[in-house]
C-alpha cells in the first residue's frame, strides 16, 4: 500500500470516528467510557497520521 493510500484510509477512519463521537454526545445516557474509547481510538489516528506526514517529508 502507497503511504498516500495509507494516509487517505487512515484519514477517512479519523473522520468516521468524529462522526461517531459527534452523534454519541448528542445521544441522551451517553456511555461516557465507550465516548472515552472513540476518543483515545482518534487521538491515535491523528498521531499516526502524523508520524506518517513527518516520515514521508524526511
Amino acid at each position: 500500500m502507497s503511504i498516500q493510500a495509507q494516509l487517505d484510509e487512515l484519514e477517512q477512519r479519523h473522520q468516521a470516528l468524529d462522526h461517531e463521537i459527534a452523534e454519541a454526545q448528542q445521544t441522551f445516557g451517553v456511555d461516557d467510557l465507550k465516548l472515552a474509547e472513540l476518543k483515545r481510538r482518534k487521538l491515535q489516528l491523528k498521531d499516526e497520521i502524523a508520524r506518517i506526514k513527518n516520515q514521508s517529508v524526511h
